[in-house]
Parts: structure tokens; C-alpha cells; sequence
């Protein structure tokens, strides 16, 4: 069997996923991990068995010589990282979001092709495996041929109140842009990946907590090639009704000219037939590690694919056309009006 090395920058909140998905990969050895503060990289040593640590990464870097990273850091971060990993011939898996800006994210891929390196970004949402049920679903012509709409309706209620966020990702506080930013990306990807590609976008954005920074509300209109249209309904700050918002993340509607799909906030799919009642679809999925373990899944496409010579879905090219749509959405959230997106 054939091993991949790597190490991993980064032991903040989400970083636990990503590093107990790593523990199930047998293809791949994490030699080391870093972080700027040592009491978190001890803190992931001792939790998941890495051999080494470093406070910094291009120290790293030059002493393990690992085939590949996985960035699990904030996005400002990541220019200068990928820089420095593609100048040493390491291979990129790389967090959401890119970058801070469009420009940056344009100067990463860039650089990574320049540099010869394979890149992926971690984009886990598609790979949830609801999302990967759905798919299949509407390429078997399960709800007919063509598609009418994509309805989604996000409610996570942690971002309400004066201590908002600091349970888990206080930088959230601060950051300018935050929901389309953070959590909109996932669903502008998860879009094109179920009805292809998005020609024209609408929003209206907001803020509903005044402790925050940025935007915690969301209204998205999608308009697809195809002649579908699509709708994200998305904001921080109130609840949904389950117990584990941060499961589905929201409750899914999907509309053909011969049905609809519904996936519920517990992970049920159900399919309704024009003239039949709501049925039960029966797909495997299950509680662990993030949302379906989507983290793992994500993380083995990115192991298949280098093992194989395969080509990312989310490589750095492809996923470029979600943060071109996550700037025109802003842009028509600045301006109140609809933005073109330019075709590939």
C-alpha cells in the first residue's frame, strides 16, 4: 500500500475533525502538526498520536519533507502558507474559505500552478453524504428531467446575544464578512454541484446581532444555466427546531417536473412523485464526526485522487467560480441588483 506523508498546520476548533478523520485513512501518516500556540499543538500531539510538533511551519516544513499539508487555518493566513508549500514542491489541501479576497484566492491558485503542485480546497458540504444521496437521486431522473428549484433553509442560533460565537470560533466576532463569507460558500458549491452552473445572483444580506462585525442574515437568489432557480435562507441568529442544528445544517427542498425531494433537519430524505403521497428514502448516513462525516469523505477524495492522478472536484481552477460568485453576490447586496455571472 502505497503511504502518503503529511503534516498539518493549524489546532483550532475545527481542526478536530479533520485530524480524527486523518486516523482513519490508512494511506496517509501525519509525521507533524503546527500551530503558533504550543499548549494547542501538544494539545492535538497528545489526542491523536502525532509524533512531532513546531510552532512553525517552514521549520516544518524543511525538517519532515511531507508529500502534502493540510492547511486548518484562518484564510489570511493561507497566501503566505501556500506560497511557502509550493516553493518546496508540497502538495495543498487547503480550508474554506480561500482567501480574504478574490485577489488572493486568484494569487494562491496561481501560484500553486506555477509552483506544479496538486491543490484542493477542503470543501466538505458536498460531500455530505444527504447531499451525495440527492445527486443520485436527480441524475436517476427521480424527480423528472428537468429541475424547477433548489430551496434551502438555514437556522444554526448560535449567534445570538452578547456572547455570541465565543463558545467555539470567537474570531467569527470580528470578522467583515461573515455568513455568505463562512457559510455561504458551502452552499454556492453544493448549488453548482446539484444543478450545475449559476448565471445570474441576487442578495440581500444583514445584520441581526449588533456585537458582531459582519453580515448574520442572508437572502440568495440563484439563477441556474438550466432555467432553474434557487433560493438560501440563512441567518445565525435564530433557531431551528432540533437539537442539532449543525447536523443537516437546514432542511433541504427540491423541485421537478415530476416531484419533489425533502431532506429534514434529522437526515431523512423523502421523495414525493407528482400525484403520490410523501415516500421514505431509505441511504445510508450516520452521526459521526461532522455532519455526516462529510470531513472524512472530503479528505478521501483528496487521497484517492493523488494515488490515482485523478482530478479534484473542488481543485483550485474549479472552486475559483464559487469565490467569483460569493464577490457577486456581495456586489448585488452593495449595489441592489442582480449581477451577471461571466461563463467559464
Amino acid at each position: 500500500m502505497t503511504t502518503l506523508k503529511a503534516v498539518c498546520i493549524g489546532a483550532g476548533y475545527f481542526s478536530q475533525f479533520q485530524y480524527e478523520a486523518w486516523s482513519r485513512i490508512p494511506e496517509v501518516e501525519i509525521l507533524a502538526t503546527c500551530d503558533r500556540d504550543e499548549s494547542k499543538a501538544k494539545s492535538v500531539v497528545q489526542k491523536y498520536g502525532i509524533p512531532k510538533y513546531y510552532t512553525d511551519y517552514q521549520t516544518m516544513f524543511d525538517q519532515e519533507k511531507p508529500d502534502f499539508v493540510d492547511v486548518i487555518t484562518p484564510p489570511e493566513s493561507h497566501l503566505a502558507i501556500c506560497q511557502v508549500a509550493g516553493e518546496r514542491g508540497i502538495h495543498i489541501c487547503c480550508q474554506k474559505p480561500l482567501a480574504p479576497t478574490l485577489a488572493e484566492a486568484r494569487q494562491i491558485v496561481r501560484n500553486a500552478a506555477n509552483a506544479g503542485i496538486r491543490f484542493m480546497v477542503h470543501e466538505n458540504f458536498r460531500f455530505q453524504p444527504w447531499h451525495q444521496e440527492i445527486k443520485r437521486l436527480l441524475d436517476a431522473g427521480s424527480i423528472g428531467t428537468k429541475l424547477h428549484s433548489l430551496n434551502f433553509r438555514l437556522r444554526q442560533g448560535d449567534g445570538w446575544g452578547e456572547k455570541a460565537y465565543l463558545g467555539r470560533q470567537p474570531y467569527f466576532r470580528t470578522m467583515p464578512r461573515l455568513l455568505l463569507h463562512e457559510t455561504g460558500v458551502h452552499y454556492i458549491d453544493t448549488f453548482r454541484f446539484l444543478a450545475g452552473e449559476i448565471t445570474e445572483v441576487f442578495a440581500v444580506i444583514r445584520r441581526l446581532n449588533p456585537v458582531i462585525k459582519g453580515e448574520d442574515c442572508a437572502l440568495l437568489l440563484f439563477q441556474f444555466a438550466s432555467g432553474a432557480v434557487g433560493v438560501w435562507d440563512a441567518n445565525r441568529y435564530n433557531e431551528a427546531n432540533t437539537d442539532d442544528p449543525r447536523f443537516t445544517f437546514g432542511e433541504f427542498l427540491i423541485e421537478g417536473d415530476g416531484g419533489t425531494i425533502r431532506l429534514y433537519l434529522d437526515g431523512r430524505i423523502t421523495i414525493q412523485p407528482l400525484g403520490e403521497k410523501e415516500q421514505a428514502h431509505p441511504y445510508s448516513y450516520e452521526k459521526k464526526n461532522f455532519s455526516g462525516d462529510c470531513v472524512y469523505f472530503t479528505q478521501r477524495h483528496f487521497v484517492n485522487c493523488m494515488l490515482t492522478n485523478q482530478p479534484f472536484v473542488t481543485s483550485g481552477e474549479t472552486y475559483l467560480k464559487v469565490v467569483e460568485i460569493e464577490a457577486a453576490f456581495y456586489q448585488s447586496a452593495t449595489d441592489n441588483r442582480p449581477v451577471t455571472i461571466e461563463a467559464s
